[in-house]
């Protein structure tokens, strides 16, 4: 590490822990979370590995955990950010086989976050990218993608129709995109009727409104038809209990995110014990943790290859610089078409 700075820019939590509530991702001022500092730049332990930033992604995952709402606690005095692209400068033992490659990058328990001028991580959690996949891709390489994969897989082994949620995220795009290589019927769930068309251009077989009047009773019907028995779903209110309970029998209801402000109440408790519904949750960091390797390794190969080839691509509502982050953040996630991505 002899020509690397001894010091980095960073954005560094303000709070240790959990905070108790679940408020959903929207965040009105960064500053409440992150601070702007001079941190060491970190030496890599046996198997970790440091990362140049060259682009981070921002996922809701991100904001619920710097305010304290996500299933790992905060660090305080740590970089933020899940996950990146970047160059590997240095190597602890046995990692240094990755010196010099450019790589998507999942930040690992032991490591400092991605919204830094460099990343400390496991070499395990990084995968060299191919040259024709680029840095805004390759920053999100990982979290969206991976579980756009295992969630379609999930969906596919229950029938040839399934309903998501927040359909205009980025996640719910991918998600869209490859039901239809696959032959598979989406029914996608979106708050505006400006997301209708688009939508259904990439390739879902229906685009609902949640917020129209008879939205029930249209759902109703669609339902009746399709017989959609899975529900992949990141908003998790009382609109996404009311789809569970007007679905077949048998249906699962698979919560991986909480955009949603409101706590669903159930109503229809009776569906889980004479029709069979189930209730429960999809976090990638255990599908990585119980998925064999080699089938991880199909799945990355096939990530890559989509994003190589343009089948996918990760749309960008914003770009901020580090510096730019603390003052930007809070305005650059409301817009709700794309990802915010930042630079060093």
């Amino acid at each position: 590490m002899a020509d690397l700075p001894d010091t980095m820019r960073a954005l560094i939590q303000l709070e240790d822990g959990y905070s108790g509530k679940s408020e959903g991702p929207a965040i009105s001022d960064a500053a409440l979370y992150l601070e702007e500092a001079q941190i060491p730049v970190p030496t890599p332990a046996k198997g970790q590995v440091l990362i140049k930033l060259r682009v981070a992604s921002v996922n809701p995952s991100d904001l619920h955990f710097i305010k304290g709402e996500y299933g790992q606690p905060r660090r305080k005095g740590v970089p933020a950010g899940f996950e990146g692209c970047g160059d590997v400068v240095a190597a602890g033992e046995g990692a240094e086989g990755l010196i010099g490659k450019r790589v998507a990058f999942a930040v690992s328990l032991g490591g400092s976050g991605a919204w830094a001028e460099y990343a400390l991580t496991d070499a395990i959690a990084c995968i060299p990218l191919r040259p024709d996949v680029s840095d805004i891709n390759g920053s999100a390489q990982i979290v969206n993608p991976l579980t756009a994969m295992a969630m379609v897989d999930i969906a596919a082994k229950d029938g040839d129709a399934f309903v998501i949620s927040a359909a205009t995220s980025q996640l719910g795009k991918l998600m869209i995109s490859l039901a239809k290589d696959m032959d598979l019927k989406v029914i996608a769930l979106v708050r505006r009727k400006d997301a209708v068309e688009p939508l259904k251009a990439l390739g879902a077989a229906e685009v609902l409104v949640t917020t129209t009047p008879d939205f029930a009773d249209q759902f109703a019907v669609i339902s009746r038809a399709l017989k959609p028995r899975v529900f992949l779903d990141a908003v998790s209110d009382q609109i996404c209990e009311t789809v569970f309970t007007l679905m077949p029998n048998n249906t699962r209801w698979v919560s991986y995110g909480k955009l949603g402000t409101d706590t669903p109440r159930l109503t229809q408790m009776g569906q889980l014990i004479f029709m069979g519904k189930r209730i429960e949750g999809f976090w990638l960091t255990n599908w990585m943790r119980t998925t064999p390797p080699a089938d991880q390794a199909r799945v990355v190969g096939e990530v890559q290859a989509r994003f190589a080839d343009g089948r996918w691509n990760t749309d960008v509502a914003a770009t901020l610089t580090l510096a730019e982050v603390i003052e930007g953040l809070a305005d650059a996630t409301k817009i709700t078409d794309g990802k915010v991505v930042i630079t060093p």
